[in-house]
């Protein structure tokens, strides 16, 4: 039997796998910044040149593959794990994060284009193009870890729910106090 009951732990474990997957993923724009050339600045929920050097259009379409690329490999490592193993809902929290940010990432193209959407529109495939692509590869490896273990609609929803209030704490939190972590 899968463990679908969401516990004061999974909860925690959801926070702290939100963190982790946007640090990673920040870092990931601050490394490919600052192997370039560029002083970067990061912090939870972004990266940033110091002003006076701006990146080329083409740097920053390589900074803004960085941090969805991390995270598809995040994705990509908790689906194989949960693929060839048993059910572990911690790994699967790895998993459905990667989904959710890349998915609220799409979303977010809507309003200003976000790492995707500028590859997109950067290579003149449209804004949503990539946006698409990069969300439908994680929601298949979600579908297909969700049907072979079995999961409940009330799970998803109740880890959406989780993952959402997680995520807009951390956006509170960056926006509100612009820790700089590098």
């Amino acid at each position: 039997m899968t463990d679908q009951k969401i516990t004061l732990k999974y909860v925690l474990t959801l926070i702290i796998v939100v963190f982790i997957t946007w640090i990673i993923h920040e870092f990931a724009h601050w490394l490919t910044n600052e192997s370039l050339g560029y002083e970067t600045i990061m912090r939870l929920n972004g990266t940033s040149t110091i002003k006076g050097k701006n990146p080329t259009d083409l740097h920053n379409i390589i900074s803004s593959s960085a941090g969805p690329i991390i995270t598809i490999i995040q994705g990509l490592v908790a689906y194989v794990l949960l693929k060839f193993r048993n059910w572990n809902k911690c790994i699967y929290a790895f998993l459905f994060t990667a989904f959710f940010m890349r998915f609220l990432a799409s979303l977010m193209n809507f309003i200003m284009l976000n790492d995707e959407g500028r590859i997109s529109v950067y290579l003149k495939l449209g804004i949503f193009t990539l946006p698409i692509i990069v969300s439908g590869i994680l929601f298949y490896m979600v579908y297909k870890i969700s049907r072979k273990y079995n999961l409940k609609w009330k799970f998803h929803i109740l880890t959406s729910v989780i993952l959402l209030i997680a995520v807009t704490g951390l956006i509170f939190i960056d926006q509100y106090f612009k820790i700089r972590i590098l």
